[in-house]
């Protein structure tokens, strides 16, 4: 498990650089942020919490059932939004915090399948 840091969604502002316990992001030559040795990064998230422009991925590997899939949380008072991408393909789930529910949404590469699901939270 490791991160991806996709350099057009990057500001540069170094949260994340100063969120890394193993001190593994640095920035480049344009100020954008990169990872020095990925095979070292430990997987902890810290860097995707403090990143405000959803430039850095979570990388779900074989070791983890995801197959080269990759991930981006995003973060608004009341909902949060997983991505999931693998393939061309894109899958989100919303969460709502005040609700019951959860809904997720399933988008093709060429969006001719769409499934919405309600899944009951506790």
């Amino acid at each position: 498990m490791s991160i991806r840091i996709q350099k057009s969604k990057c500001a540069g502002c170094g949260r994340c650089i100063e969120a890394c316990p193993g001190n593994l992001i640095k920035k480049d030559k344009e100020n954008k942020a990169f990872i020095r040795q990925v095979r070292d990064c430990w997987g902890c998230t810290s860097c995707i919490k403090e990143c405000r422009h959803d430039a850095i991925r979570f990388f779900l590997g074989a070791d983890v059932g995801g197959r080269g899939a990759s991930m981006v949380v995003s973060e608004k008072p009341d909902i949060s939004t997983w991505t999931v991408e693998h393939n061309g393909a894109v899958l989100s789930y919303r969460i709502e915090h005040n609700r019951l529910f959860t809904l997720g949404c399933y988008f093709s590469h060429n969006i001719n399948r769409l499934c919405l699901k309600r899944i009951k939270m506790r």
